[in-house]
């Protein structure tokens, strides 16, 4: 099984690497935003963390995108489109 899962991985970044890097940069982003909140909870420093999300749905969109993923490529779009929203407001009450 976890040849399998190693040769999956080997012929994604072999067919297009640079995908492949911004996946996974946005997946370490990803987890950096989240223990980030974790550890900050209840006062997240949202001015730093939401341009984090936004760039990371962004990268994983157009990642989804380049899979021809309509379902993912949606989710992490309007997920950004929120996190954009979210961020305008955070400004107009700062």
């Amino acid at each position: 099984m976890y040849e399998d899962i190693i040769e999956w991985i080997k012929k994604d970044y072999k067919n297009h690497k640079l995908r492949f890097v911004i996946e996974v940069t946005a997946w370490v982003m990803s987890i950096f935003c989240t223990i980030l909140m974790a550890l900050t909870v209840p006062h997240p420093p949202f001015m730093l963390l939401y341009p984090l999300f936004i760039l990371q749905c962004s990268m994983l969109a157009w990642a989804a995108h380049s899979r021809n993923s309509t379902g993912i490529f949606a989710n992490y779009l309007l997920i950004a489109i929120i996190d954009v929203v979210a961020l305008i407001r955070l400004f107009m009450v700062a």
